[in-house]
């Protein structure tokens, strides 16, 4: 039997011997190839990520750049600022003869902040040598083109401007600039006034690229000088004295930014002002700058430019700027709120002796000159010289009016100038004469009137031109607006619409009514049963004694003799036709709620003769480049015959001589022929007064807001501020042109005929041709006369 083979230990079957190989394991040189790949890449393939990446973000960064270029160009290429209107009051107009006091003209030019000096005057200053004044003007753009700098000598004598003399045969009138009274502002508050490179003084702009960017005509943007230059001087000085940022950064930081602090930014800013010196020349880039640097802050309104900063801090044009005022306003630049020379007065003048430093060391200076400002003051006026709510009753009246024309949008953006009719010096005389008048009840009267209030509203008494206007007694408030928006009953005021429409309807100033008391039945069955105000009757009275005595019974029977349609028809033509106003007999003794501004309407009818003629706040406007844009023209329409008004303005006229009226004559001499009604309503919650001379109207109220009693009547509570206003102002004489159908004659009012002088009960009135008594009768002999004014005298 053949012998078994042995199989090797270390052997196996077939199958397992099969196993081991190699084509049985091909994973190996697998395995190893995939870890080769994962821990030793290649250096050509980094090499292709870097290429990768650089590539992307060199895409990023060039559509980056792009965007920032479309934002550099469409900006500055495109409209930069926001502009707000501007707001002008009327110019001061001289002239030979023109009504002018000493103290008018002192504020009239502190106002425009003229400086008085002792040498020869120059633009924008007055002298005083020689008995009279001498006064250069600085030149303005008005409707009628640029009108340059004048100089004008002239005396004031007796209250009037005399001896005028301006060097020219053609010129009659000189016109001062109109001052800046106030803006509409955009949203964001920013103002500026736009200026031109070829504008700014070039002692300003030596010092502005010494002492902020020394390189900016040779660097692209950006000054790796001036970085390294302003390093060195902070390092050495021990504190921050200069910055690193070219004029170009700044103007980007402020036109273009935020004022986030980061690396991203400053890169970003770095790039912008590298495109912006690409595309725009410097002198393109110098004159943004100045029109837009921040040099401070007003309340809300953020003071913006060089144009603006000289105004603000100094009251002058950048024309006028003296060398140590343009050391500071280049100062204030580095930090307006830390160096405000009015709050901080001492670190402004470090600071702005540390730009005249610079200033000598460059060479903007020599040293003589640099010795003679290095100790002058800061020169800075007390207050800007206008104040967002310095006027604010006129400025809100103004923009009522001229939101009619144009829009916010416009009036907030566009840069408009806008020349209103406001007379700072009648602005100026009614505040006082209102706060006066305030304190003076208060301090008699105690507590029941410390909420006393006032408004008022004057106007030029021939066109219609508003020149003043108070809201409150707090004249600087700009909430409430009571001479626009109190609506008050107004008392007798309303008399002279019912006399107006008695002389209309063929009455004359000589007929008699019944002073009596009357019982009306209204249509509700109520009974109507007005009182006099001293509660007295006083029988048989001439129409003009019971309008200048302000008879409440009397003018009750009047009005329904009348008929209330026909009063209701007289108040409306003196202007109040878009009024709805109560057809009730009350209606003629004033039950009817008027503001002061409405008020106004119906007396300026009155005394413009007869003529409506719409107030208005606005003369003319101006777009930003000077060019006319609307003018607003005297309106006026013939709504009463004349002859009737002249005999209502007589009647107005006794009642300030002999009437209600007559204190007035404790300010204002009798010669003037005022005119004015008093007015005072029910439980005496509301005094009017409303008047006019020759050249003013003025209507004024005092009251409660809540409504409550005073112990005032029109007389002793309106009337003084009235009457103190007018006497601070020029006036002239009330002289109405009489009509050719009227005629004065002496007429017996008791037996309605026409008598001789100074006859028993005679008065001498103007009457219409048409309602003269064709009667005459003798005077009497002897007995009692009858004074109509004063009663009963022997």
């Amino acid at each position: 039997m053949p012998a078994k083979r042995s199989t090797p230990r270390s052997g196996g079957s077939p199958k397992s011997s099969a196993k081991r190989k190699p084509r049985k394991s091909p994973a190996r040189p697998a395995a190893t190839k995939k870890r080769s790949r994962s821990t030793a890449p290649p250096r050509r393939r980094w090499g292709a990520l870097v290429w990768k990446l650089g590539l992307v973000f060199g895409l990023l960064g060039l559509l980056g750049v792009i965007y920032l270029d479309a934002v550099i160009t469409h900006h500055f290429e495109g409209k930069r600022w926001s502009i707000p209107a501007k707001v002008y009051a009327r110019p001061l107009e001289l002239y030979d003869g023109m009504p002018l006091t000493e103290a008018q003209l002192a504020f009239e030019l502190s106002l425009l902040n003229y400086r008085h000096v002792f040498d020869r005057p120059v633009s924008g200053t007055f002298s005083t040598a020689a008995g009279g004044y001498e006064i250069v003007s600085r030149g303005f753009d008005f409707w009628e083109g640029a009108e340059p700098s004048q100089r004008v000598r002239f005396r004031l004598r007796g209250g009037r401007v005399t001896d005028l003399d301006s060097g020219s045969q053609s010129a009659a009138i000189v016109r001062l600039e109109p001052p800046l009274i106030g803006g509409i502002y955009p949203a964001h508050n920013e103002d500026r006034v736009l200026v031109k490179l070829d504008q700014v003084p070039q002692q300003l702009l030596q010092a502005l690229l010494a002492v902020e960017d020394r390189d900016f005509f040779e660097h692209f943007g950006l000054s790796f000088k001036g970085i390294a230059r302003a390093f060195y001087t902070n390092i050495t000085a021990g504190e921050v004295r200069q910055g690193g940022s070219t004029l170009t950064q700044q103007l980007v930081k402020n036109f273009y930014l935020s004022s986030e602090r980061s690396l991203t930014r400053k890169g970003i800013e770095a790039v912008m002002a590298v495109l912006l010196d690409f595309h725009y020349a410097k002198t393109e880039i110098l004159e943004a700058y100045l029109n837009e640097v921040y040099l401070g802050q007003a309340g809300k309104r953020a003071i913006h430019g060089v144009g603006l900063g000289s105004l603000y801090y100094f009251g002058v044009p950048l024309r006028e700027l003296t060398t140590e005022q343009i050391a500071l306003l280049v100062g204030v630049i580095k930090g307006p709120s830390w160096y405000d020379p009015r709050r901080n007065p001492e670190r402004a003048l470090e600071r702005r002796n540390q730009v005249l430093q610079i200033m000598l060391q460059q060479g903007v200076l020599d040293q003589r000159a640099y010795d003679q400002v290095i100790n002058k003051p800061l020169g800075v006026i007390k207050k800007p010289l206008y104040e967002d709510a310095r006027y604010p009753a006129f400025l809100e009246l103004m923009k009522r009016q001229l939101r009619k024309d144009y829009r916010d949008e416009d009036l907030r953006s566009e840069g408009l100038r806008i020349f209103t009719t406001l007379d700072p010096w009648a602005q100026e005389s009614l505040e006082q004469a209102a706060q006066q008048q305030i304190r003076n009840l208060q301090s008699g009267y105690g507590k029941s009137l410390q909420e006393l209030e006032v408004a008022g509203l004057f106007t030029s008494s021939n066109t219609g031109e508003v020149v003043a206007v108070v809201g409150g007694k707090a004249v600087r408030y700009e909430g409430f607006n009571r001479a626009l928006d109190a609506y008050r009953p107004i008392g007798s005021l309303a008399k002279p619409a019912v006399y107006l429409a008695a002389l209309e309807g063929g009455a004359h100033l000589g007929t008699l009514l019944q002073d009596e008391p009357l019982q009306h039945v209204l249509p509700n069955g109520s009974v109507w049963s007005p009182k006099n105000f001293e509660k007295e009757s006083h029988g048989e009275v001439p129409m003009v004694v019971a309008l200048a005595q302000s008879y409440n019974q009397a003018t009750a029977r009047l009005a329904l003799s009348v008929g209330i349609d026909k009063v209701v028809d007289v108040m409306a033509r003196l202007g109040l036709q878009d009024k709805p106003l109560p057809r009730v007999p009350a209606l003629s003794l004033g039950a009817v709620s008027l503001s002061p501004y409405e008020v106004t309407r119906m007396y300026q009818t009155i005394a413009t003769e007869g003529f409506a003629t719409p107030l208005r706040t606005i003369r003319s406007v101006l777009t930003a480049e000077g060019e006319p844009l609307q003018r607003y023209e005297f309106e006026v329409e013939q709504r009463f015959n004349a002859a009737d008004i002249y005999m209502l303005t007589y009647a107005m006229q006794e009642t300030v001589r002999s009437g209600t009226g007559k204190s007035t004559q404790k300010w204002l001499s009798p010669d003037l022929q005022l005119a004015g009604k008093t007015g005072t309503s029910d439980e005496q919650r509301d005094s009017w007064f409303a008047g006019f001379s020759g050249n003013y109207l003025g209507v004024v109220w005092m009251g409660i807001d809540s409504n409550q009693p005073t112990p005032l009547t029109g007389a002793s509570g309106a009337l003084p501020v009235w009457a103190n206003t007018m006497a601070s102002l020029p006036q002239v004489p009330l002289q109405a042109a009489q009509p050719e159908n009227v005629e004065w004659v002496w007429i017996d009012p008791t037996r309605q005929a026409r008598t001789s002088a100074h006859c028993d009960n005679a008065l001498y009135l103007p009457l219409r041709s048409d309602t003269v008594p064709e009667d005459k009768v003798s005077c009497n002999a002897g007995g009692r006369v009858l004074n109509w004014f004063k009663r009963l005298i022997r």
